[in-house]
Protein backbone atom coordinates (compact mmCIF):
# COMPACT_ATOMS: atom_id res chain seq x y z
CA UNK A 1 0.00 0.00 0.00
CA UNK A 2 1.30 3.45 -0.93
CA UNK A 3 -0.17 6.92 -0.52
CA UNK A 4 -0.07 10.03 -2.70
CA UNK A 5 -1.46 13.51 -2.19
CA UNK A 6 -2.99 15.08 -5.30
CA UNK A 7 -3.36 18.84 -5.13
CA UNK A 8 -3.72 21.67 -4.99
CA UNK A 9 -5.78 21.39 -8.19
CA UNK A 10 -5.67 24.02 -10.90
CA UNK A 11 -8.71 24.99 -12.96
CA UNK A 12 -11.15 24.46 -10.10
CA UNK A 13 -12.89 27.18 -8.12
CA UNK A 14 -11.23 27.18 -4.67
CA UNK A 15 -8.83 24.88 -2.86
CA UNK A 16 -8.85 21.08 -2.96
CA UNK A 17 -6.57 18.22 -1.90
CA UNK A 18 -7.16 14.50 -2.30
CA UNK A 19 -5.30 11.73 -0.48
CA UNK A 20 -5.19 8.44 -2.40
CA UNK A 21 -4.20 5.07 -0.95
CA UNK A 22 -2.89 2.88 -3.77
CA UNK A 23 -2.82 -0.92 -3.83
CA UNK A 24 -2.02 -3.16 -6.82
CA UNK A 25 -1.94 -0.19 -9.20
CA UNK A 26 -5.41 1.09 -8.29
CA UNK A 27 -6.97 3.53 -5.85
CA UNK A 28 -7.96 1.54 -2.79
CA UNK A 29 -9.52 4.51 -0.94
CA UNK A 30 -9.69 8.28 -1.21
CA UNK A 31 -10.10 11.14 1.23
CA UNK A 32 -11.24 14.50 -0.15
CA UNK A 33 -10.19 17.59 1.77
CA UNK A 34 -11.89 20.95 1.28
CA UNK A 35 -9.03 22.98 2.68
CA UNK A 36 -10.50 26.47 3.17
CA UNK A 37 -12.92 27.38 5.96
CA UNK A 38 -14.73 30.67 5.34
CA UNK A 39 -17.39 31.19 8.00
CA UNK A 40 -20.30 32.79 6.13
CA UNK A 41 -22.85 31.02 8.31
CA UNK A 42 -21.29 32.60 11.38
CA UNK A 43 -21.09 36.01 9.71
CA UNK A 44 -24.86 35.95 9.15
CA UNK A 45 -25.70 35.36 12.80
CA UNK A 46 -27.56 38.33 14.29
CA UNK A 47 -27.95 40.20 11.00
CA UNK A 48 -31.18 41.61 9.59
CA UNK A 49 -32.69 38.78 7.52
CA UNK A 50 -32.72 40.85 4.32
CA UNK A 51 -28.97 41.45 4.74
CA UNK A 52 -28.51 37.85 3.66
CA UNK A 53 -29.27 39.01 0.11
CA UNK A 54 -26.02 41.01 0.27
CA UNK A 55 -23.82 38.47 2.05
CA UNK A 56 -24.72 35.12 0.49
CA UNK A 57 -23.91 35.98 -3.16
CA UNK A 58 -20.37 36.72 -2.02
CA UNK A 59 -19.87 33.09 -1.09
CA UNK A 60 -18.84 32.64 -4.73
CA UNK A 61 -17.80 34.77 -7.68
CA UNK A 62 -18.92 32.36 -10.42
CA UNK A 63 -22.23 31.07 -9.05
CA UNK A 64 -23.34 34.08 -7.01
CA UNK A 65 -26.76 34.20 -8.68
CA UNK A 66 -27.50 30.66 -7.49
CA UNK A 67 -26.75 31.77 -3.94
CA UNK A 68 -28.93 34.88 -4.45
CA UNK A 69 -31.88 32.85 -5.71
CA UNK A 70 -31.64 30.24 -2.92
CA UNK A 71 -31.48 33.07 -0.37
CA UNK A 72 -34.45 34.89 -1.93
CA UNK A 73 -36.48 31.66 -1.93
CA UNK A 74 -35.63 31.06 1.76
CA UNK A 75 -36.67 34.60 2.70
CA UNK A 76 -39.86 34.30 0.65
CA UNK A 77 -40.65 31.03 2.44
CA UNK A 78 -40.10 32.72 5.81
CA UNK A 79 -42.39 35.60 4.75
CA UNK A 80 -44.92 33.22 3.15
CA UNK A 81 -44.98 35.14 -0.12
CA UNK A 82 -44.73 34.35 -3.82
CA UNK A 83 -43.56 36.03 -7.02
CA UNK A 84 -45.62 37.47 -9.87
CA UNK A 85 -45.21 35.77 -13.23
CA UNK A 86 -42.76 38.42 -14.50
CA UNK A 87 -40.67 37.95 -11.35
CA UNK A 88 -40.47 34.20 -11.92
CA UNK A 89 -39.60 34.67 -15.59
CA UNK A 90 -36.81 37.14 -14.85
CA UNK A 91 -35.44 35.08 -11.95
CA UNK A 92 -35.38 31.99 -14.18
CA UNK A 93 -33.60 33.91 -16.94
CA UNK A 94 -30.99 35.34 -14.57
CA UNK A 95 -30.33 31.95 -12.98
CA UNK A 96 -30.23 30.19 -16.36
CA UNK A 97 -27.86 32.85 -17.72
CA UNK A 98 -25.35 32.10 -14.97
CA UNK A 99 -25.89 28.33 -15.06
CA UNK A 100 -25.42 28.07 -18.83
CA UNK A 101 -22.32 30.29 -18.69
CA UNK A 102 -20.94 28.00 -15.95
CA UNK A 103 -21.64 24.83 -17.96
CA UNK A 104 -19.92 26.32 -21.00
CA UNK A 105 -16.93 27.55 -18.99
CA UNK A 106 -16.50 24.19 -17.32
CA UNK A 107 -16.40 22.30 -20.61
CA UNK A 108 -14.01 24.58 -22.47
CA UNK A 109 -11.73 25.95 -19.74
CA UNK A 110 -11.78 23.32 -16.97
CA UNK A 111 -12.45 19.91 -18.52
CA UNK A 112 -11.23 19.74 -22.12
CA UNK A 113 -7.71 21.17 -21.50
CA UNK A 114 -6.79 17.94 -19.66
CA UNK A 115 -6.79 16.15 -23.04
CA UNK A 116 -4.05 18.54 -24.20
CA UNK A 117 -1.66 17.26 -21.51
CA UNK A 118 1.65 15.78 -22.74
CA UNK A 119 0.67 12.41 -21.25
CA UNK A 120 -1.53 11.97 -24.34
CA UNK A 121 1.13 13.07 -26.85
CA UNK A 122 1.37 9.60 -28.43
CA UNK A 123 -2.33 9.51 -29.29
CA UNK A 124 -3.21 10.00 -32.97
CA UNK A 125 -5.72 12.73 -32.08
CA UNK A 126 -3.36 14.68 -29.81
CA UNK A 127 -2.08 17.35 -32.21
CA UNK A 128 -5.60 18.43 -33.20
CA UNK A 129 -6.89 18.38 -29.64
CA UNK A 130 -3.85 20.14 -28.17
CA UNK A 131 -4.13 22.97 -30.68
CA UNK A 132 -7.82 23.48 -29.97
CA UNK A 133 -8.07 22.93 -26.18
CA UNK A 134 -4.73 23.72 -24.58
CA UNK A 135 -5.22 25.76 -21.43
CA UNK A 136 -5.50 29.54 -21.83
CA UNK A 137 -4.26 29.73 -25.43
CA UNK A 138 -6.21 27.11 -27.40
CA UNK A 139 -8.43 27.96 -30.36
CA UNK A 140 -11.57 26.93 -28.47
CA UNK A 141 -11.01 29.35 -25.60
CA UNK A 142 -10.45 32.23 -28.02
CA UNK A 143 -13.79 31.45 -29.66
CA UNK A 144 -15.77 30.65 -26.52
CA UNK A 145 -14.80 33.58 -24.31
CA UNK A 146 -16.24 36.33 -26.55
CA UNK A 147 -19.45 34.32 -27.00
CA UNK A 148 -19.71 33.87 -23.22
CA UNK A 149 -19.05 37.56 -22.59
CA UNK A 150 -21.78 38.56 -25.03
CA UNK A 151 -24.17 36.05 -23.47
CA UNK A 152 -23.57 37.53 -20.01
CA UNK A 153 -24.77 40.92 -21.27
CA UNK A 154 -28.17 39.40 -20.57
CA UNK A 155 -27.27 39.72 -16.89
CA UNK A 156 -26.79 43.46 -17.28
CA UNK A 157 -30.24 43.88 -18.79
CA UNK A 158 -31.95 41.73 -16.16
CA UNK A 159 -29.89 42.15 -13.00
CA UNK A 160 -27.81 45.29 -13.43
CA UNK A 161 -24.46 43.56 -12.94
CA UNK A 162 -22.73 40.24 -12.33
CA UNK A 163 -21.61 38.87 -9.98
CA UNK A 164 -23.35 39.88 -6.74
CA UNK A 165 -26.47 41.43 -8.23
CA UNK A 166 -29.06 42.76 -5.78
CA UNK A 167 -31.99 42.68 -8.21
CA UNK A 168 -33.18 39.22 -7.10
CA UNK A 169 -35.63 39.70 -4.22
CA UNK A 170 -37.98 37.41 -2.25
CA UNK A 171 -40.90 38.90 -4.18
CA UNK A 172 -39.38 38.75 -7.66
CA UNK A 173 -37.04 41.01 -9.63
CA UNK A 174 -36.35 44.61 -8.61
CA UNK A 175 -35.30 45.51 -12.17
CA UNK A 176 -38.25 45.73 -14.58
CA UNK A 177 -37.79 44.89 -18.26
CA UNK A 178 -38.93 47.34 -20.92
CA UNK A 179 -40.06 46.29 -24.39
CA UNK A 180 -36.78 47.38 -25.99
CA UNK A 181 -34.84 45.40 -23.34
CA UNK A 182 -36.74 42.27 -24.34
CA UNK A 183 -35.67 42.74 -27.96
CA UNK A 184 -32.04 43.09 -26.85
CA UNK A 185 -32.37 39.92 -24.78
CA UNK A 186 -33.68 37.95 -27.74
CA UNK A 187 -30.80 39.23 -29.89
CA UNK A 188 -28.27 38.15 -27.24
CA UNK A 189 -29.87 34.72 -26.98
CA UNK A 190 -29.87 34.36 -30.78
CA UNK A 191 -26.15 35.13 -30.87
CA UNK A 192 -25.42 32.57 -28.16
CA UNK A 193 -27.52 29.99 -29.99
CA UNK A 194 -25.43 30.58 -33.15
CA UNK A 195 -22.20 29.88 -31.29
CA UNK A 196 -23.57 26.71 -29.71
CA UNK A 197 -24.96 25.40 -32.98
CA UNK A 198 -21.89 26.30 -35.03
CA UNK A 199 -19.02 25.31 -32.74
CA UNK A 200 -20.16 23.27 -29.73
CA UNK A 201 -22.78 21.03 -31.35
CA UNK A 202 -22.49 21.41 -35.11
CA UNK A 203 -26.26 21.02 -35.24
CA UNK A 204 -29.43 22.69 -34.00
CA UNK A 205 -30.16 22.81 -30.27
CA UNK A 206 -33.46 21.06 -30.94
CA UNK A 207 -31.74 18.15 -32.68
CA UNK A 208 -29.34 17.66 -29.77
CA UNK A 209 -31.99 17.97 -27.06
CA UNK A 210 -34.20 15.40 -28.82
CA UNK A 211 -31.58 12.64 -29.10
CA UNK A 212 -33.38 9.78 -27.34
CA UNK A 213 -30.95 6.88 -27.07
CA UNK A 214 -27.33 5.81 -27.19
CA UNK A 215 -27.96 4.42 -30.67
CA UNK A 216 -29.31 7.78 -31.90
CA UNK A 217 -26.34 9.60 -30.36
CA UNK A 218 -23.88 7.24 -32.07
CA UNK A 219 -25.64 7.63 -35.42
CA UNK A 220 -25.61 11.40 -35.04
CA UNK A 221 -21.90 11.47 -34.17
CA UNK A 222 -21.03 9.33 -37.19
CA UNK A 223 -22.67 11.73 -39.65
CA UNK A 224 -19.65 14.07 -39.66
CA UNK A 225 -15.92 13.85 -38.79
CA UNK A 226 -15.08 13.93 -35.09
CA UNK A 227 -13.21 17.23 -35.52
CA UNK A 228 -16.30 19.00 -36.93
CA UNK A 229 -17.76 20.07 -33.58
CA UNK A 230 -16.66 20.12 -29.97
CA UNK A 231 -19.35 17.65 -28.89
CA UNK A 232 -18.24 15.18 -31.55
CA UNK A 233 -14.64 15.67 -30.40
CA UNK A 234 -15.61 14.89 -26.82
CA UNK A 235 -17.51 11.79 -27.90
CA UNK A 236 -14.50 10.62 -29.91
CA UNK A 237 -12.09 11.15 -27.02
CA UNK A 238 -14.48 9.51 -24.59
CA UNK A 239 -14.73 6.45 -26.81
CA UNK A 240 -10.95 6.24 -27.30
CA UNK A 241 -10.19 6.64 -23.58
CA UNK A 242 -13.23 4.72 -22.29
CA UNK A 243 -14.43 7.55 -20.09
CA UNK A 244 -17.67 5.64 -19.52
CA UNK A 245 -15.60 3.25 -17.37
CA UNK A 246 -14.01 6.00 -15.29
CA UNK A 247 -15.34 7.63 -12.13
CA UNK A 248 -18.31 5.37 -11.52
CA UNK A 249 -20.66 5.72 -8.57
CA UNK A 250 -23.68 3.63 -7.63
CA UNK A 251 -25.32 6.17 -5.30
CA UNK A 252 -28.76 7.68 -6.00
CA UNK A 253 -29.13 10.94 -7.94
CA UNK A 254 -30.85 13.90 -6.28
CA UNK A 255 -32.30 17.10 -7.73
CA UNK A 256 -34.21 19.88 -5.99
CA UNK A 257 -35.90 20.82 -9.27
CA UNK A 258 -35.38 24.11 -11.06
CA UNK A 259 -36.92 27.03 -12.95
CA UNK A 260 -40.42 27.25 -11.42
CA UNK A 261 -43.21 29.00 -13.27
CA UNK A 262 -46.76 29.16 -11.91
CA UNK A 263 -46.46 25.93 -9.95
CA UNK A 264 -44.61 23.89 -12.58
CA UNK A 265 -40.86 23.37 -12.99
CA UNK A 266 -38.78 22.90 -16.11
CA UNK A 267 -36.70 20.33 -14.18
CA UNK A 268 -38.62 18.38 -11.58
CA UNK A 269 -37.35 17.47 -8.09
CA UNK A 270 -36.78 13.92 -6.97
CA UNK A 271 -34.38 11.07 -6.24
CA UNK A 272 -33.62 8.34 -8.79
CA UNK A 273 -31.24 5.41 -9.11
CA UNK A 274 -29.45 4.18 -12.23
CA UNK A 275 -32.18 1.58 -12.83
CA UNK A 276 -34.77 4.35 -13.11
CA UNK A 277 -36.56 3.84 -9.79
CA UNK A 278 -37.69 7.32 -8.78
CA UNK A 279 -38.97 8.55 -5.40
CA UNK A 280 -40.19 11.99 -4.28
CA UNK A 281 -37.72 14.29 -2.59
CA UNK A 282 -38.40 14.75 1.14
CA UNK A 283 -36.17 17.61 2.29
CA UNK A 284 -37.02 16.82 5.92
CA UNK A 285 -34.78 13.75 5.56
CA UNK A 286 -31.68 15.86 4.86
CA UNK A 287 -29.08 15.76 7.62
CA UNK A 288 -25.48 16.87 8.04
CA UNK A 289 -22.90 14.63 9.71
CA UNK A 290 -19.81 16.17 11.34
CA UNK A 291 -18.02 12.95 12.28
CA UNK A 292 -15.12 13.45 9.84
CA UNK A 293 -15.12 17.25 9.61
CA UNK A 294 -13.10 19.83 11.52
CA UNK A 295 -16.30 21.09 13.08
CA UNK A 296 -18.04 20.78 16.43
CA UNK A 297 -21.39 21.54 18.07
CA UNK A 298 -23.36 18.43 16.99
CA UNK A 299 -23.03 14.99 18.57
CA UNK A 300 -25.22 13.40 15.87
CA UNK A 301 -26.45 14.23 12.35
CA UNK A 302 -28.90 17.13 12.31
CA UNK A 303 -31.32 18.63 9.83
CA UNK A 304 -29.89 21.97 8.59
CA UNK A 305 -32.67 23.85 10.39
CA UNK A 306 -31.03 22.73 13.66
CA UNK A 307 -27.52 22.62 12.22
CA UNK A 308 -24.40 24.19 13.72
CA UNK A 309 -21.32 25.37 11.86
CA UNK A 310 -18.55 25.83 14.42
CA UNK A 311 -14.92 25.18 13.39
CA UNK A 312 -12.68 23.01 15.56
CA UNK A 313 -9.44 21.15 14.96
CA UNK A 314 -10.03 18.88 17.97
CA UNK A 315 -11.82 16.17 15.98
CA UNK A 316 -9.23 13.42 15.62
CA UNK A 317 -11.26 11.77 12.83
CA UNK A 318 -11.55 15.02 10.86
CA UNK A 319 -9.84 15.43 7.50
CA UNK A 320 -11.94 18.14 5.80
CA UNK A 321 -13.77 21.36 6.60
CA UNK A 322 -16.71 19.95 4.63
CA UNK A 323 -19.71 18.39 6.38
CA UNK A 324 -21.22 15.11 5.16
CA UNK A 325 -24.80 15.78 4.00
CA UNK A 326 -27.04 12.75 3.61
CA UNK A 327 -30.63 12.16 2.48
CA UNK A 328 -32.33 9.54 4.66
CA UNK A 329 -28.82 8.45 5.64
CA UNK A 330 -27.72 7.93 2.03
CA UNK A 331 -24.94 9.49 -0.04
CA UNK A 332 -26.32 11.42 -3.02
CA UNK A 333 -24.82 12.53 -6.32
CA UNK A 334 -26.11 15.83 -7.63
CA UNK A 335 -25.55 17.83 -10.80
CA UNK A 336 -26.70 17.94 -14.42
CA UNK A 337 -26.80 14.14 -14.69
CA UNK A 338 -29.07 13.96 -11.63
CA UNK A 339 -31.32 16.69 -13.07
CA UNK A 340 -31.75 14.99 -16.42
CA UNK A 341 -32.34 11.56 -14.89
CA UNK A 342 -34.98 12.93 -12.51
CA UNK A 343 -36.53 14.73 -15.45
CA UNK A 344 -36.65 11.47 -17.38
CA UNK A 345 -34.60 12.50 -20.42
CA UNK A 346 -34.53 9.35 -22.61
CA UNK A 347 -30.88 9.63 -23.69
CA UNK A 348 -29.57 10.02 -20.15
CA UNK A 349 -31.89 7.28 -18.88
CA UNK A 350 -30.48 4.94 -21.54
CA UNK A 351 -26.90 5.84 -20.68
CA UNK A 352 -27.47 5.46 -16.92
CA UNK A 353 -29.17 2.09 -17.42
CA UNK A 354 -26.09 0.89 -19.32
CA UNK A 355 -23.28 2.36 -17.21
CA UNK A 356 -24.64 4.42 -14.29
CA UNK A 357 -22.73 7.55 -13.34
CA UNK A 358 -19.29 8.11 -14.87
CA UNK A 359 -17.14 10.80 -16.46
CA UNK A 360 -18.74 10.40 -19.91
CA UNK A 361 -22.31 10.63 -18.68
CA UNK A 362 -21.72 13.61 -16.38
CA UNK A 363 -20.14 15.71 -19.12
CA UNK A 364 -22.71 14.75 -21.73
CA UNK A 365 -25.54 15.72 -19.35
CA UNK A 366 -24.00 19.17 -18.94
CA UNK A 367 -23.83 19.72 -22.68
CA UNK A 368 -27.34 18.36 -23.16
CA UNK A 369 -28.63 20.87 -20.63
CA UNK A 370 -27.32 23.75 -22.73
CA UNK A 371 -29.34 22.47 -25.68
CA UNK A 372 -32.46 22.14 -23.50
CA UNK A 373 -32.34 25.39 -21.55
CA UNK A 374 -31.28 28.00 -24.12
CA UNK A 375 -34.44 27.51 -26.27
CA UNK A 376 -36.47 27.72 -23.06
CA UNK A 377 -34.75 31.01 -22.23
CA UNK A 378 -35.93 32.33 -25.59
CA UNK A 379 -39.49 31.36 -24.70
CA UNK A 380 -39.24 32.95 -21.24
CA UNK A 381 -37.94 36.20 -22.73
CA UNK A 382 -40.89 36.39 -25.12
CA UNK A 383 -43.36 35.82 -22.26
CA UNK A 384 -42.27 38.85 -20.19
CA UNK A 385 -45.03 41.46 -20.10
CA UNK A 386 -43.50 44.92 -19.42
CA UNK A 387 -46.91 46.28 -18.38
CA UNK A 388 -47.26 43.84 -15.44
CA UNK A 389 -45.61 43.76 -12.01
CA UNK A 390 -42.15 42.29 -11.52
CA UNK A 391 -41.91 42.28 -7.72
CA UNK A 392 -44.13 42.00 -4.64
CA UNK A 393 -43.33 43.25 -1.14
CA UNK A 394 -43.98 41.90 2.33
CA UNK A 395 -42.70 42.19 5.90
CA UNK A 396 -40.51 39.65 7.67
CA UNK A 397 -42.13 38.24 10.84
CA UNK A 398 -40.23 38.60 14.11
CA UNK A 399 -39.95 34.81 14.27
CA UNK A 400 -39.89 32.55 11.24
CA UNK A 401 -38.08 29.73 9.46
CA UNK A 402 -37.61 29.34 5.73
CA UNK A 403 -35.89 27.15 3.17
CA UNK A 404 -34.76 27.97 -0.37
CA UNK A 405 -33.85 25.12 -2.71
CA UNK A 406 -32.48 25.62 -6.19
CA UNK A 407 -30.32 23.90 -8.79
CA UNK A 408 -27.02 25.62 -9.46
CA UNK A 409 -24.94 24.48 -12.45
CA UNK A 410 -23.15 21.98 -10.21
CA UNK A 411 -26.26 20.60 -8.51
CA UNK A 412 -28.56 21.02 -5.53
CA UNK A 413 -28.13 24.13 -3.38
CA UNK A 414 -30.15 24.71 -0.20
CA UNK A 415 -30.39 27.66 2.21
CA UNK A 416 -32.09 27.30 5.61
CA UNK A 417 -32.84 30.43 7.66
CA UNK A 418 -34.14 30.89 11.20
CA UNK A 419 -35.32 34.28 12.46
CA UNK A 420 -35.84 35.24 16.10
CA UNK A 421 -36.72 38.72 17.36
CA UNK A 422 -36.28 40.08 13.85
CA UNK A 423 -32.69 38.85 13.50
CA UNK A 424 -31.07 35.81 11.89
CA UNK A 425 -30.75 33.17 14.60
CA UNK A 426 -29.39 30.46 12.32
CA UNK A 427 -28.38 30.21 8.67
CA UNK A 428 -27.19 26.96 7.13
CA UNK A 429 -26.17 26.26 3.55
CA UNK A 430 -25.54 22.96 1.74
CA UNK A 431 -23.89 23.52 -1.63
CA UNK A 432 -23.71 21.02 -4.52
CA UNK A 433 -20.03 20.26 -3.93
CA UNK A 434 -20.77 19.72 -0.23
CA UNK A 435 -22.92 16.79 -1.37
CA UNK A 436 -20.52 15.48 -4.01
CA UNK A 437 -17.23 16.04 -2.17
CA UNK A 438 -18.37 15.14 1.34
CA UNK A 439 -16.09 13.19 3.67
CA UNK A 440 -17.10 9.92 5.31
CA UNK A 441 -20.08 9.89 7.64
CA UNK A 442 -20.39 8.29 11.10
CA UNK A 443 -20.96 4.89 9.44
CA UNK A 444 -17.68 5.26 7.55
CA UNK A 445 -19.43 5.58 4.16
CA UNK A 446 -17.42 7.73 1.69
CA UNK A 447 -18.95 10.62 -0.23
CA UNK A 448 -19.73 10.51 -3.95
CA UNK A 449 -16.33 11.63 -5.25
CA UNK A 450 -14.49 9.41 -2.78
CA UNK A 451 -16.50 6.46 -4.12
CA UNK A 452 -15.94 7.54 -7.74
CA UNK A 453 -12.17 7.49 -7.24
CA UNK A 454 -12.07 3.97 -5.78
CA UNK A 455 -10.71 1.44 -8.25
CA UNK A 456 -9.18 4.04 -10.57
CA UNK A 457 -6.08 2.56 -12.28
CA UNK A 458 -2.86 4.49 -11.63
CA UNK A 459 0.42 3.86 -13.45
CA UNK A 460 3.42 3.35 -11.16
CA UNK A 461 5.07 6.57 -10.08
CA UNK A 462 2.40 8.89 -11.50
CA UNK A 463 2.09 11.78 -9.02
CA UNK A 464 -0.52 13.83 -10.89
CA UNK A 465 -2.67 11.14 -12.51
CA UNK A 466 -4.73 12.46 -15.40
CA UNK A 467 -7.44 9.87 -14.71
CA UNK A 468 -8.00 11.47 -11.30
CA UNK A 469 -8.15 14.89 -12.94
CA UNK A 470 -10.87 13.68 -15.34
CA UNK A 471 -12.96 12.23 -12.50
CA UNK A 472 -12.67 15.28 -10.26
CA UNK A 473 -13.50 17.69 -13.08
CA UNK A 474 -16.47 15.61 -14.20
CA UNK A 475 -18.17 16.85 -11.00
CA UNK A 476 -17.13 20.48 -11.73
CA UNK A 477 -16.23 21.31 -8.10
CA UNK A 478 -16.77 24.75 -6.62
CA UNK A 479 -14.77 24.55 -3.42
CA UNK A 480 -15.45 28.09 -2.22
CA UNK A 481 -19.16 27.21 -2.03
CA UNK A 482 -18.42 23.91 -0.30
CA UNK A 483 -17.22 25.27 3.05
CA UNK A 484 -19.10 28.52 3.47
Amino acid sequence: MSRILVGPFNRVEGDLEITLDIADGRVDSAKVNSTMYRGFEQILQGKNPLDALVYTPRICGICSVSQSVACAYALADAMQMGMPRNGELCTNLILANENMADLLTHFYLFFMPDFARPVYAAQPWYETVERRYRAASGEAAREMLPARAEFLHLMGLLAGKWPHSLSIQPGGSAKPVEAHDRLKMLAILAGFRRFLERRLFGDTLETISQLNSVAELSQWAAQKPWQSSDLRTFLHLSLQLQLDQLGATTVPFMSYGNYPLEGERLFRPGVIDAQGTRTPLDSNQITEDLSHAWLTGQDRPQHPEQGVTQPSLENQQGYSWCKAPRLDGQVMETGALARQLNNGHPLMMDLAARSGANVHNRILARLLELAIVVPQMERWARQIDPSERFCLHSAMPDSAVGVGMVEAARGSLGHWIGVEKGRISNYQIIAPTTWNFSPRDSQGVPGALEQALQGTPLPDGEKDPVSVQHIVRSFDPCMVCTVH
